[in-house]
């Protein structure tokens, strides 16, 4: 794609494309929501669901890594910054742009340790 001379990228943190599996829920912890991570930086996650959620909405997330790098799974709160329609294979669903707002230094390890991991992963 050719870019203006005026093009700036806006994204603070570099993403890495990755699919796996998220589990998410609201602050009460019923009702536990299933979607796919599509990509990942340290500053947030771009997932698919069916579930139609508000912007604005935190939602507690459980990334599952099937012992990726060692690590089973990751923890943390996030907001909904964003959210768009996303129609794929005939079925559709919502895309949620998600910002990190509450993670322990814990699991901000577990996340620095996949996202620093180059040589499986992809950066867009």
């Amino acid at each position: 794609m050719d870019r203006s001379p005026e093009w700036q990228e806006k994204r603070e943190f570099s993403r890495i494309i990755i699919t796996l599996p998220i589990d998410f829920w609201t602050g009460d912890g019923a009702n536990i929501v299933p979607g796919i991570v599509l990509n990942m930086s340290i500053g947030g996650l771009l997932i698919q669901s069916f579930k139609d959620l508000p912007t604005g909405l935190k939602i507690d997330i459980k990334v599952l890594f099937s012992q990726v790098l060692g690590i089973t799974d990751f923890k943390a709160v996030a907001e909904i910054i964003w959210k768009d329609i996303d129609i794929w294979e005939g079925w559709e669903g919502y895309q949620y742009g998600l910002k990190f707002v509450q993670i322990s230094d814990e699991e901000r390890i577990k996340l620095e340790k996949v996202l620093n991991n180059r040589s499986t992963l992809k950066e867009i």
